[in-house]
């Protein structure tokens, strides 16, 4: 028996396991591992900023498909007493994009601000996918004309209650920002998931979305 596109070593797997589930796994593991070459082999020539304009492209339509879930009604809902309520969450989760313009077009950014100084206003639920698509427009549009030189040379800081907890290179502000977006983003995939709503594909088929996107 011959199938396209799966070796000799994979029927006799498949024909030794009687099931489909073990010849599906080796599949889905050789295809995420060419899609993982693939880019990394594109990388190797981009630029870091082409690189993060290019993550930004990836990562802001997978968030868009979470936020999009969120259900109306469930506000201040939270599974855990300590945890954050899910408008929190969502609207975190929504605005997280726009940090990158805060880390390139500002040298520091102070968490406890004097009275009036803060900025940030929680989006509704109502307002979660326009937030997200505004904040993915503000991000490109602060990397499009910033440089890796800029990136790779300078700092940012982070302060609260008037002392610098964080300092380091941009480069390195900005990937961390991406890696918590995507923490943030899985962590509301729970909420969702508690609250019988659909879990939609991010990285790949989810119990409830099927597609690899």
């Amino acid at each position: 028996m011959f199938v396209r596109g799966v070796s000799g070593g994979d029927m006799d797997a498949f024909a030794g396991s009687g099931t489909v589930r073990a010849l599906c796994k080796r599949l889905l593991l050789r295809w995420a591992f060419s899609i993982h070459r693939s880019r990394t082999e594109q990388e190797a020539t981009m630029t870091l900023i082409e690189q993060f304009l290019a993550e930004l492209d990836r990562e802001g339509p997978r968030t868009r498909r979470v936020v999009e879930r969120v259900p109306h009604g469930h506000d201040d809902w939270k599974p855990h007493e300590k945890s954050m309520p899910l408008a929190r969450l969502a609207g975190l989760v929504a605005s997280m994009p726009s940090w990158v313009s805060l880390i390139i077009d500002q040298d520091e950014l102070d968490l406890t601000p004097p009275p009036g100084g803060g900025q940030y206003q929680q989006p509704s639920i109502d307002q979660l996918a326009d937030t997200l698509d505004g904040s993915v427009a503000k991000a490109r549009a602060s990397l499009s004309k910033t440089t890796d030189d800029f990136l790779l040379t300078t700092s940012w800081s982070l302060r609260a209650g008037g002392q610098v907890v964080l300092r380091d290179p941009r480069h390195v502000v900005l990937r961390d920002t991406f890696n918590h977006l995507a923490h943030h983003r899985g962590q509301l995939t729970v909420y969702l998931r508690l609250l019988g709503q659909p879990v939609p594909s991010v990285y790949g088929p989810s119990a409830d979305d099927a597609r690899f996107l």
